[in-house]
């Protein structure tokens, strides 16, 4: 199974591209995983928050397969704790789906019509974190959830 983090435009702060390059490191000890920036048209940036968010819904769906499990990382989600998010990565791992993509929207959130397209909604937190900061607590938590299905000392239980 192939693990892809989709994200809208690059991460801006180098403190979070080295925080998530460590954890990229690490998981391909355990797995295929890569991450995919969807780059939004600065004109686009201009626009209100509805049309940003079609602009990057459009963006965001013509980067997705139909076979595509889609996972949308939102507050509107369904909280797991560690250990069940790394059930939730092993259940999919024994449905043999071939690429199970982690979606971070822009700063306003989804489009309608990606909302339609997901299979599943993760919320990381109760808290509200920057589209930014999330990138690197999903790839440390996608981290962990390895370990945990290891067994390894990581996750301390």
């Amino acid at each position: 199974m192939k693990i892809i983090l989709l994200q809208i435009d690059k991460t801006q702060d180098a403190y979070i591209s080295e925080g998530i390059a460590v954890y990229t490191k690490r998981l391909k000890n355990y797995t295929v995983f890569e991450t995919m920036t969807i780059n939004v048209p600065k004109n686009v940036r201009q626009r209100s928050i509805n049309e940003q968010k079609t602009e990057e819904g459009k963006l965001i769906l013509s980067s997705i397969l139909a076979e595509d499990v889609l996972v949308l990382l939102d507050e509107k989600g369904k909280e797991h704790s560690s250990v069940e998010f790394a059930k939730f990565i092993s259940q999919k791992q024994n449905a043999s789906v071939k690429r199970l993509i982690f979606l971070i929207g822009g700063p306003f959130g989804f489009d309608e019509h990606v909302y339609s397209r997901a299979n599943f909604k993760i919320s990381l937190s109760q808290l509200t974190f920057s589209h930014q900061m999330v990138r690197l607590f999903f790839t440390e938590q996608l981290y962990r959830a390895f370990t945990i299905l290891k067994g390894e000392k990581y996750h301390h239980l």
